[in-house]
This record gives structure tokens, C-alpha cells and sequence, in this order.
């Protein structure tokens, strides 16, 4: 029965870090115009996220259920046997995942399978036509620009694949009051990555400077914004914590590291610095005074190259001078920032879009471009690294097993921000 016969639209939404759940969730409710909780899937691997980490997300109160990629294609399948099929699908994934799981809905064979919705989390500077082309056989591709949306197309009608999918909207998470200085406030606002800079070097660096610039400025509040906390994982592997590289640097009182949302962080902000994060696109979107470091060059490893032309780009010493950067109002429009009041608007064409294959009879075959086919040499290495066979027998779950899985886990975390470092130094030797 199409969705648009029935009052309510059911909503599963799987993601595998917890950025892309809060990315997943929100752009669940955003294209469709049901007020019903999304049913939330958080697939379990190195980067499944604490429950602290879900619930700093602020997105739902209802926590995701953890699954492997095969449970979550069985709950698929289990759903319409009962009469209570999922009509979309959000798969908040890293490319190679979400072509895996396109093919394991294809296998299913369901009697009407779910409208399919990807997209990306934030700024796409790395991996573009690879990313693209993994996600091609979703129904719905979201862009979140129209300078997105435009290189989305570009890649799709490039290779000869069908680009309809592309559909430009927003980030999900934009929003907040627009900013207003307050009487004696003064807040600077470090947004930290995980992984960018990604060298001890590198990271250390912006640390230092951080703290120098708090010292010249002490009626400064200077907020280092972390992630995640020691131990946990987010999207990108965390090699150098700053956490633990300020121990070296006796940091002075006004320089205070903050978790939490980063909405709320924004609330108090008054000049937004970052290398490259997403969190400069919600600081933009109000009016937030923002600047993106050009300290350890421009350079696409770093992805500050996405915000040349944006006027941003700005160094550490300029900002010790008390210099902030003013925005490139063109460049701004082209980056779905939507700082002109045009965001209730923004989610206008995929809501439409996908209300319309809600209604449609029956969905066309999922036709992804990377087949066996076109790439005979790549993709099965893709699917056997994940390993959706939904016939193979359901593994019981127990507390034992619980137990040797989260050990795993930290076994993995200790080797990727402990043992890693070592090795490298002594290869260097």
C-alpha cells in the first residue's frame, strides 16, 4: 500500500557514527511530513557511538538500536511481513556502506520496498566522485548546497549515470537565533576534528597558538569544543587528543574545554575559529562572526580549500591583532548557509520529491552505477567486507558477548591513539 494512502509514514534511519545519526534523524523528519519518531538503527563497528555521545546529539529520546548490517536488513524485511514495512529509508553512511546496503534491499525482493534517501553529513572536500558514485542507485541524493547539488550532477552525468537522484536541500542541523553581541561577552569559539590537522605536529600547533591567543586576550572566554572524550569515536579516527596535548601547555583560567551540543555552544559565541569543520557552515547560518584557518596552509587535506572565495580565511596572527574576517555574501548563497532566511524553504524540493515516489504505484528496480559490470574489480570486495547475508543464522546475542565486543573496542581505540603513535616514531627512527 503506497505511503500516501495511509496517514503516518514510517521512518528507518541507519547511520554508523554519531554525526551521521544526528544528520540521519533530522533529515528524516525534514522530507517527509510525518511527526512520528524516525526508528533509529546505529550500525555497530569502530566508530558506534556511546550512549552519551547519542544522546549530546539532542535529536531524538528514543536511542537507536544497535545492529550489525545484516539485523538491520532482517528488521527490513521482518517490518513488511508483519503489515508494517518502512516507506523511506535514510541511510546516514560512508559511501562503500550505503552501496553494500542498496544491495542487500535489492536482494530482499520486498512486495514494495522503501523510498531510499542519502546524502552527506557536511562539507564535501574529499572523495567526491567515489562517494558519488557508491551512493548511486538511492532514490533521493541529498546536496546540501546548490554548489553541491551542481558537482553532485556534474560526476552523475559525467560517467553516464542518471542524476535525477540529486536534489538540493540544506544541512538539517542549521538553525538558532541569530546572533546578537551581548555587554561584556567576549567568547572565541575553537571548533576541534578529530582528524584535522591530523599530525601531533600539526595539532599541537593549533593548540599552542590557541593557548597564546588566549593569554593575549585575557578577558577573553576561549572555548576549545571537542567532539567526543577519550575513549570514544566519532566519524574520523582521533590519533591526538587534544585532551591529552594540553597537558603539556598549562593553559590559562579563560581558555576552558566544552562538550555538549554545538548548537548551544553557538548560543554564547562570538567568533567562530576552526580549521575546516562543519560547525563554521552553522555559525554562518547566524550570522556568527567566523574564521577559517590558514595557518598550516590551504590545502585539500585539510578541507579549508572548500571555503576559498568565502573570505574566511584568516590566520592566527590576524586574529591575536583582533582582525575577524567578513563573509563573501555571494559565496555564502551558493553554500546552503541559508543566513537569509530562505532555510524553512530549503527541504521544499526533497520533501516533494519523495512524497512523490511515496505515491507512485510501485518503485522502479534499485540501479546503482557500480555493478559487477561496471566495476567487476571493486565492488565485490565492497559487498564481502560486509557481509549482508541475511540467510546465515542470527547470532545470539548474550552479556558475554557483549562484554568481548565492547573490550574489542577498546582494544582498537588503545591501539589507534597509543600503540599507532609508537610504531610510527620508531619507523622514523
Amino acid at each position: 500500500m503506497p505511503a500516501s494512502t495511509r496517514e503516518a509514514v514510517r521512518v528507518a534511519v541507519l547511520a554508523d557514527s554519531d554525526t551521521r545519526w544526528k544528520w540521519g534523524a533530522l533529515t528524516a523528519r525534514r522530507i517527509t511530513a510525518t511527526t512520528a519518531e524516525p526508528t533509529g538503527f546505529v550500525l555497530r563497528g569502530r566508530a558506534t557511538p556511546t550512549a552519551r555521545q547519542l544522546t549530546e546529539t539532542g535529536v531524538s529520546t528514543t536511542v537507536p538500536r544497535e545492529v550489525t548490517g545484516a539485523e538491520f536488513l532482517r528488521a527490513v524485511r521482518d517490518a513488511e511481513t508483519h503489515g508494517e514495512g518502512y516507506d523511506v529509508v535514510v541511510l546516514a553512511l560512508v559511501g562503500g556502506t550505503v552501496r553494500a546496503v542498496l544491495q542487500g534491499l535489492a536482494d530482499l525482493a520486498l512486495e514494495r520496498r522503501p523510498v531510499i534517501v542519502t546524502g552527506y553529513v557536511g562539507v564535501v572536500y574529499e572523495k567526491l566522485t567515489d562517494g558519488l558514485l557508491l551512493r548511486h542507485g538511492a532514490d533521493v541524493v541529498l546536496a546540501n548546497s546548490r554548489h553541491d547539488a551542481e558537482r553532485f550532477r556534474d560526476v552523475y552525468t559525467g560517467v553516464g549515470a542518471a542524476a535525477d537522484a540529486v536534489v538540493e536541500a540544506a544541512l538539517p542541523f542549521l538553525g538558532g537565533a541569530p546572533h546578537t553581541p551581548e555587554a561584556g561577552r567576549d567568547t572565541l569559539v575553537f571548533a576541534a576534528q578529530p582528524s584535522v590537522p591530523a599530525t601531533r605536529a600539526e595539532r599541537a600547533y593549533v593548540l599552542r597558538r590557541l593557548v597564546e591567543h588566549a593569554r593575549l586576550h585575557p578577558g577573553r572566554e576561549v572555548l576549545l569544543k571537542l567532539r567526543s572524550k577519550p575513549g570514544e569515536h566519532t566519524t574520523h579516527l582521533e590519533e591526538f587528543p587534544f585532551q591529552k596535548l594540553v597537558r603539556d601547555l598549562d593553559p590559562p583560567a579563560n581558555l576552558r574545554l566544552v562538550y555538549g551540543h554545538m548548537g548551544e555552544v553557538l548560543d554564547r559565541t562570538d567568533l567562530l575559529v576552526t580549521v575546516s569543520s562543519t560547525a563554521a557552515l552553522e555559525a554562518l547560518h547566524r550570522r556568527i562572526p567566523t574564521a577559517i584557518l590558514t595557518d598550516l596552509g590551504v590545502r585539500e587535506a585539510l578541507g579549508n580549500h572548500h571555503f576559498v572565495g568565502s573570505g574566511l580565511l584568516t590566520s592566527f596572527d590576524r586574529l591575536d591583532e583582533g582582525s575577524a574576517p567578513t563573509p563573501d555574501e555571494s559565496w555564502l548563497a551558493r553554500q546552503g548557509v541559508a543566513s537569509d532566511g530562505s532555510y524553512g524553504s530549503a527541504f521544499d524540493a526533497a520533501r516533494d520529491r519523495v512524497a512523490a515516489l511515496l505515491a507512485l504505484p510501485a518503485l522502479p528496480p534499485i540501479t546503482p552505477y557500480y555493478t559487477a559490470e561496471t566495476a567487476p574489480g571493486y565492488l565485490p570486495g565492497i559487498l564481502a567486507r560486509h557481509r549482508l547475508d541475511v540467510t546465515a543464522p542470527e547470532p545470539r546475542e548474550s552479556g558475554l558477548r557483549r562484554v568481548v565486543r565492547e573490550a574489542a573496542r577498546g582494544a582498537y581505540r588503545h591501539g589507534v591513539q597509543r600503540v599507532a603513535p609508537v610504531i610510527r616514531r620508531l619507523g622514523e627512527l
